[in-house]
């Protein structure tokens, strides 16, 4: 028996011992994910053999999709998008999992089927709507799951569960294949350990769809971080009683803080008024859209909590909807202030936790304090990656969430793997790494090209001792050519990494007799880097003893 062979048998194993908790809504044969195993035995894939389950608001070929409504039920000729990406890389299926009918809710409890409870304290929620999602990581069950987020769906449940929650910026991670809540705000989003597993997930997943009306394609350039993280005012917070988490978010600002990051307290109210609009504005019409043709023929068919939530879209007009709209552009508008001083905004990702008996005794007032920290996110464009953050003294989970605006997901990985101090590898970023050698290096006249392109810094190094480095003469600005050589030098060097397209311009405006070539590392890594034509240097000064740019332009 194989090693893979043996952790889909023991996946298999665990799922039957666990019995009906909620977690799974249909599975994929087992016979049938072992000859899939049997399959992928000796491929060099980039998620080989890692297992994974998916939210029933998903397509996958060969299982029906219910949104947690048995009545709703279709079966998909194709996985969607997404599902398809993680499979040819090599990620294997296990199952469908349970949700909050419809992706409507935060708790885990809005489902006809069994309730999904916490997986360190049963009593309490497990947090929705991607509950089974979640169960089913943290209990061991798979390696990674994908769930969906409007309101805060991929983040709450991860949040009571001691996960990792990564919620991609809207359009980033295609959602052709999913069951829509409000289509123009949903996100897929993927339940993890550890956020190096959200990072190549996000590798394999991210990218533009055509088929998607609202797939979108990254833009080139970002804002580099600074590390400073806006905290909420002791004026602002809101922990509805819980003196725990109070606490613990406390220590997580502290935490900050000892990293040597700068921490600033920022203006919460915008966000806050942004979120009320989720539930308590025109969006719900939208989550009605999504349904209007299921509930009309299908009375009674849903879970009641969600019938009224989105029945409740009724009060709404064509005229309330653009008003609303309006009131949000303004409202993001106010929040800029923010983004012009922090990289990232860091909150609770819930202000506390509910046992199933609350939530079920006053399910929409407890559902929407559960909102108070995510319900914002999507409507102001922004991405987020929930991370663990401590535990109260009963054992439950508490966790953070780090926050920026859309395409910052480079910035928030990077904090968010700090904090939770996992080893952050800037060479992990996808794209082209490139190492400048002049006039491209931090605080020479033409590092700002980088930033414009939303180049990633990755380290500052020196390359194998084979080069020979010379200042070119008449170049404006000052520029220096790099040439390879027999017997030649240690020269240093900055590496950076750029998306293609970015490369692609970068390349385009290089002037002779500079190019593009491979170029070795001290550490024997090859990446691409700026080379000179040797009859350039000919008559150039050799200044390869001083051992790079920098050291020669301080001279000067």
């Amino acid at each position: 028996m194989t090693a893979l062979t043996k952790k889909i048998r023991d996946t298999y194993r665990l799922i039957r011992e666990r019995g009906d908790d909620g977690t799974w809504l249909a599975l994929i044969p087992e016979e049938k994910t072992l000859a899939r195993a049997a399959e992928l035995e000796g491929r060099a894939l980039p998620l080989w053999g890692m297992t994974f389950a998916v939210k029933d608001n998903i397509d996958v070929a060969g299982l029906p999709t219910t949104a947690g409504c048995p009545e709703f039920s279709y079966q998909p000729t194709q996985s969607a998008f997404v599902v398809q990406r993680l499979t040819d890389a090599g990620a294997i299926v296990i199952g469908k999992t349970n949700l909050d009918q419809f992706a409507t809710g935060l708790n885990g409890t809005r489902t006809p089927h069994a309730i999904p409870r916490n997986s360190v304290n049963s009593k309490y929620i497990s947090g929705g709507s991607s509950s089974g999602s979640a169960i089913a990581v943290a209990r061991g069950a798979v390696d990674f799951a994908l769930g969906t987020d409007t309101a805060g769906s991929g983040r709450i449940p991860a949040a009571f569960n001691n996960l990792v929650g990564y919620k991609p910026s809207k359009g980033r991670w295609s959602t052709s294949g999913l069951v829509p809540a409000c289509r123009s705000l949903d996100c897929m989003t993927v339940l993890t350990h550890s956020v190096a597993v959200a990072l190549a997930i996000d590798r394999v997943v991210a990218g533009f769809d055509a088929a998607d009306p609202f797939s979108r394609q990254k833009p080139d350039s970002y804002v580099a971080t600074k590390k400073c993280i806006g905290v909420l005012r002791e004026d602002q917070c809101e922990f509805f009683g819980d003196v725990e988490y109070a606490r613990l978010y406390d220590a997580a600002v502290g935490r900050c803080v000892t990293a040597g990051w700068e921490i600033e307290t920022f203006d919460y109210a915008p966000f806050l008024e942004a979120a009320s609009l989720l539930y308590q504005g025109p969006w719900l019409a939208e989550r009605r859209a999504a349904l209007r043709d299921f509930m009309t023929q299908n009375p009674g068919a849903m879970h009641p909590v969600v019938n009224e939530i989105v029945a409740g879209a009724n009060r709404f007009s064509a005229e309330e909807t653009f008003l609303a709209a309006y009131k949000l552009a303004e409202i993001i508008r106010r929040a800029l202030p923010t983004w012009e001083r922090c990289d990232a905004i860091m909150l609770p990702t819930a202000g506390t936790i509910y046992t199933v008996d609350e939530m079920l005794a006053d399910p929409m007032r407890l559902n929407s304090r559960l909102g108070h920290y995510t319900n914002f996110v999507n409507l102001m464009d922004l991405c987020a990656i929930a991370v663990p953050a401590g535990f109260r003294s009963d054992g439950l989970p508490f966790g953070v969430s780090f926050i920026g605006p859309a395409w910052t997901e480079d910035i928030q990985s990077q904090l968010a793997a700090a904090f939770v101090q996992e080893a952050w590898n800037p060479y992990d970023v996808p794209g082209i790494h490139l190492a400048v050698v002049g006039a491209h290096l931090r605080g020479q006249p033409l590092h700002n090209q980088l930033l414009a392109l939303g180049a990633v810094f990755c380290e500052q190094t020196k390359t194998a001792p084979l080069y020979r480095l010379y200042a070119l003469p008449n170049t404006t600005p000052a520029k220096p050519g790099l040439v390879r050589a027999p017997a030649g030098h240690a020269i240093e060097v900055e590496v950076y990494t750029l998306s293609e397209a970015a490369f692609g311009r970068f390349v385009a405006a290089i002037p002779a007799p500079l190019t593009i070539g491979s170029i070795t590392l001290a550490s024997g890594k090859m990446v691409k880097g700026f080379l000179c034509e040797s009859v350039a240097v000919q008559d150039a000064q050799e200044i390869s003893h001083l051992g790079g740019w920098r050291a020669f332009a301080a001279a000067e």
